[in-house]
C-alpha cells in the first residue's frame, strides 16, 4: 500500500471519528489531542521506516500491541535525537526488537515440588495383611 493511500485512509478515519464525537466538550479536545499525537507518530514512523519494516511492525502489533508500542517509542526517540540518518530496514527492526525483548523483565517461573508421601503409624497395620 502506498503512503498516499495510507494517508487518505487516515484522513477518512479521522473525519469519521470527528463526526462521531462532534458534540463532546472537554473530552472532544482530549480526543483531538490524542488523534493529533497518533497522527504525528504515524507520520514520523512513515518517514523513518522502510515499507518492509513498517509491515513487520504492523504484524507485531496484531500479536502484541505493547511490544509494538515500545518499539515505536524507541524509534521515535532515536529519530528525534538524530541517531537515525536513513530509513530503518527490516533487519535493523529485528535487532531493535531483540534489544527490547532483552530489556523486558523475564516471566517469573513457578516450580512446584511435591513431597513423597510419608507413612505414619496407622498405615503400618495395612502392611501386615
Amino acid at each position: 500500500m502506498a503512503d498516499a493511500d495510507l494517508e487518505e485512509i487516515r484522513r477518512a478515519r479521522l473525519a469519521q471519528l470527528q463526526q462521531q464525537g462532534g458534540g463532546a466538550g472537554g473530552d472532544g479536545q482530549d480526543q483531538q489531542k490524542s488523534e493529533r499525537e497518533a497522527e504525528a507518530r504515524a507520520s514520523i514512523l512513515s518517514q523513518i521506516l522502510d515499507p518492509a519494516a513498517a509491515d513487520r511492525l504492523d504484524r507485531i502489533r496484531l500479536v502484541k500491541a505493547s511490544r509494538a508500542t515500545d518499539v515505536e517509542n524507541r524509534l521515535i526517540s532515536l529519530a528525534r535525537s538524530g541517531q537515525i540518518r536513513q530509513k530503518v530496514t527490516e533487519e535493523q527492526l529485528k535487532q531493535l526488537l531483540g534489544a527490547v525483548a532483552e530489556n523486558e523483565a523475564p516471566e517469573q517461573k513457578i516450580t512446584v515440588t511435591r513431597r513423597k508421601p510419608t507413612w505414619d503409624d496407622d498405615d503400618d497395620d495395612l502392611l501386615d495383611l
